[in-house]
């Protein structure tokens, strides 16, 4: 994958966050300035609010509805909608539907893709996701937990 300019419908690395599934389209293997992923959200997935310092976030919503919450605003995001979050802004996204939820997600500076790895590995684990677990992945990766990320 590290020398493909085109990366087929389909392809991709990808980790599994207890269903939902992240393929990296672009990983940081081969980005300076930003990473891609494509992601199929289930129901009931949440980030739960966190804060990045360096990282900022681009969403384009291919399918289903996602809900946001970006600073003091909250919103729901369909199909052709784009959303932006850059560094020092609380934020969080849920599939709060019944259906899943397709969309895009670049990451820039590339790097989270990491982040992704080490999650599903903390998922993997059968029973509630660990809080302690999660919040110090997410200190070795630039983001503040404020709530903690939950699955169904």
């Amino acid at each position: 994958m590290a020398g493909q300019a085109k990366v087929e419908s389909g392809q991709g690395r990808y980790v599994s966050l207890r269903g939902t599934r992240v393929v990296f389209k672009v990983g940081s293997d081969r980005a300076s300035g930003a990473s891609l992923t494509e992601w199929n959200a289930l129901p009931g997935f949440d980030t739960g609010l966190h804060i990045h310092e360096r990282l900022e976030e681009t969403w384009f919503v291919l399918s289903g509805e996602l809900e946001f919450r970006v600073g003091d605003e909250s919103f729901t995001a369909g199909p052709g909608a784009t959303v932006f979050v850059p560094p020092h802004v609380r934020h969080a996204f849920a599939n709060r539907g019944e259906a899943e939820a397709n969309f895009l997600l670049t990451l820039s500076p590339p790097g989270h893709d990491r982040y992704f790895d080490e999650l599903a590995d903390i998922l993997s684990v059968e029973g509630p996701p660990d809080p302690d677990a999660i919040a110090s992945l997410r200190k070795r990766y630039d983001t503040r937990q404020i709530e903690t990320l939950s699955t169904r």
